[in-house]
């Protein structure tokens, strides 16, 4: 299993679009052979930042969408809209809990 996880920093003036175009294409790419989660987070301190965080069956599924149709098209009108270069890291899961002690 593969995570993904990728940072992208866009203009304020670009960030209602680029919401718009994750809401039309978010269906897609989960639905993406190979692809079991997907999720978009947004900073609490810098509301420009916004992580994409996806999990994949093998690093082969991820580079499938990588190189794919759907990938290729919604990269080409996502990236004009960065402020900045994104940044992306693929991850193994070492130890994972699912609820927090108090």
């Amino acid at each position: 299993m593969i995570i993904r996880i990728v940072k992208l920093g866009f203009k304020p003036a670009e960030i209602d679009a680029f919401l718009a175009d994750f809401e039309l294409h978010k269906t897609q790419i989960r639905n993406f052979e190979g692809c079991t989660h997907l999720t978009l987070l947004r900073d609490v301190q810098q509301p420009y930042q916004f992580f994409t965080y996806s999990y994949w069956k093998s690093e082969a599924h991820l580079n499938n969408y990588r190189n794919s149709s759907l990938f290729q098209g919604i990269w080409a009108v996502t990236k004009p809209r960065f402020s900045q270069p994104a940044e992306a890291w693929s991850t193994e899961a070492i130890a994972e809990t699912n609820h927090l002690s108090h």
